[in-house]
């Protein structure tokens, strides 16, 4: 066998590897979650059934801490990419020689445990409720969403900061001249450009938070989030529900995967079109008119 084929062979191999280290546990909870045994097996496939869905759907913890998951996933969103985009327009504005500073202040909640991040958060706004004499912040769901922002903001704002490097200042200075107001340059010039920065540090935001276990294992409190329920489950051994849950995970990625590339896809060709007409509409302009 020559170098080329060999060589082609062992990385052939290696993908293969690859893919089913990757895929592997994917496979193992899909099958399992219509496999009828009470403990999660992939073979043999004693039958076929469904049930395990509905006993999932039918638990109770498991659906107030799912729900609880999702406020809390919102309201991170609402609070992170806020906070985020207002740092990365400061990192842009404030002067060189204070960057490097500014930058390892707002990165430094990233390079914190999240038990550390957890543990602080119960710790300061008890003793401000002890203060101030008010208990609204010491909530399991409110201190979560406190904690969670903390750290996920910074991600919100490596994003936003990494399409905001490519914007021309141009445009902005352009509008100023014509008469625009700040508010409106940021509105109807800035925004526009930053959507797409916007829209994946949201969905990042909300993963981050949604996952989230050693922050929200300290933070939560008496409450109860799909990460606590799913940890203390999986203490007292696993079942076909928590496969269930992961496969219902599985198709609702996949779909909004390739919801996101045929939404893109149709973004380009409008793009292009648009580009491809106002480039005929310029050759038509610049085209010389035929003498009579």
């Amino acid at each position: 066998m020559t170098a080329g084929p060999f060589q082609r062979v062992m990385f052939a191999l290696y993908i293969a590897i690859f893919f089913v280290y990757l895929l592997g546990p994917l496979v193992v909870m899909v099958v399992s979650a219509f496999n009828t045994p009470e403990y999660p097996q992939v073979w043999p496939i004693e039958g076929f059934t469904t049930g395990w869905f509905g006993k999932l759907f039918a638990d109770r913890d498991m659906m107030e801490g799912f729900r609880t998951s999702l406020l809390i996933g919102f309201l991170v969103v609402c609070i992170s990419v806020p906070i985020g985009l207002a740092g990365a327009i400061v990192m842009t504005q404030i002067a060189p020689l204070a960057r490097s500073f500014y930058y390892l202040v707002v990165v430094s909640p990233v390079l914190t445990p999240g038990i550390i991040i957890g543990i602080s958060t119960v710790v300061f706004w008890r003793e401000l409720t002890t203060v101030t004499s008010t208990k609204f912040f010491y909530d399991g769901v409110i201190l979560t969403v406190l904690g969670h922002a903390s750290f996920i903001s910074a991600y919100c704002m490596l994003i936003i900061l990494a399409r905001l490097q490519r914007f021309d200042r141009s445009q902005e200075e352009a509008a100023l001249d014509l008469g625009a107001s700040y508010p409106q340059v940021f509105r109807h010039i800035l925004l526009p450009f930053l959507k797409p920065a916007l829209f994946s540090a949201a969905v990042l935001a909300f993963l981050s938070s949604f996952e989230n276990y050693n922050t929200t294992t300290f933070a939560i409190l008496s409450d109860k989030t799909l990460t606590t329920v799913l940890a203390g489950r999986v203490r007292q051994g696993s079942t076909p529900t928590i496969s269930a849950l992961a496969t219902i995970i599985v198709a609702v990625t996949l779909c909004a995967a390739l919801a996101y590339e045929l939404i893109k896809r149709r973004e380009d060709q409008r793009g292009r079109a648009r580009r491809a007409e106002a480039a005929r509409a310029e050759e038509a302009e610049l085209a010389p008119i035929p003498a009579e």
